[in-house]
């Protein structure tokens, strides 16, 4: 399975999307790669025809989607056509699946991603997903058993957390949504400290230990055209 931090395994697989080269054909993109145990199960349906209703949104956020299950493509193309003509749910029906699922009949890239639980099944893929950044690396991983829908609030959200870490280089507290307070990284010496403690207040800066410091989205995010990009993009 691969780490936070490492870089994404690679394979060719085809897909209904034709065949793709993975995360090559992606650099320069975020990528959710997500697995799920079938196809033609029911929660499975629910949560593509949620990817599929949230792409636009993640497309704008430079954001690609790749689904993967052990099966064949036929067996693929045959379910989302399914959901297209038959399905509804939530007040979403005539839903066309247009990004990638891979057909994995070998499970060969689920071992690979560490999607297969033996304790739960050998022969289906639990609910695992990854968030990998524009240079191949695996930046978060979130699994789900089989029988529990994805949270797809918590999905934006997590991928929301990482880019405004990267642009502005923040950490992000519990719960954090865009435009909430930020937490400045904690001091790693003694002198460091004392200046932090010296400096609360100043840049809307608030500290209540030396350890734990925090600052407004508003003084983080600048300048105000700054502001502007990452409001649209998260």
């Amino acid at each position: 399975m691969p780490l936070i931090g490492e870089r994404a395994p690679e394979f060719t697989a085809e897909t209904t999307q034709g065949t793709i080269m993975f995360p090559s054909d992606y650099k320069g993109k975020w990528v959710i790669l997500f697995s799920h145990p079938s196809d033609f199960t029911p929660v499975c349906t629910t949560e593509f025809m949620m990817f599929e209703k949230l792409r636009p949104e993640l497309e704008k956020m430079n954001c690609a989607l790749v689904g993967l299950s052990v099966g064949n493509v036929a067996s693929h193309i045959a379910w989302l056509h399914s959901i297209r003509e038959k399905i509804e749910y939530r007040g979403m029906r005539n839903v066309q699946v247009r990004f990638p699922l891979v057909a994995d009949s070998t499970m060969e890239i689920a071992r690979m991603y560490g999607m297969v639980s033996p304790s739960v099944s050998s022969t289906k893929a639990v609910r695992a997903l990854f968030f990998i950044d524009p240079a191949g690396i695996v930046r978060a991983t979130i699994y789900y058993p089989s029988t529990l829908g994805r949270n797809f609030d918590e999905i934006i959200r997590t991928l929301q957390g990482l880019q405004a870490v990267d642009r502005y280089g923040m950490a992000l507290p519990a719960d954090w949504r865009p435009g909430d307070d930020v937490v400045v990284m904690a001091a790693d010496t003694y002198p460091a400290a004392e200046m932090r403690a010296d400096d609360s207040g100043q840049d809307g800066m608030r500290c209540y230990d030396w350890y734990f410091c925090v600052k407004p989205w508003n003084n983080v995010v600048r300048p105000e055209q700054e502001r502007e990009k990452i409001a649209e993009t998260v």
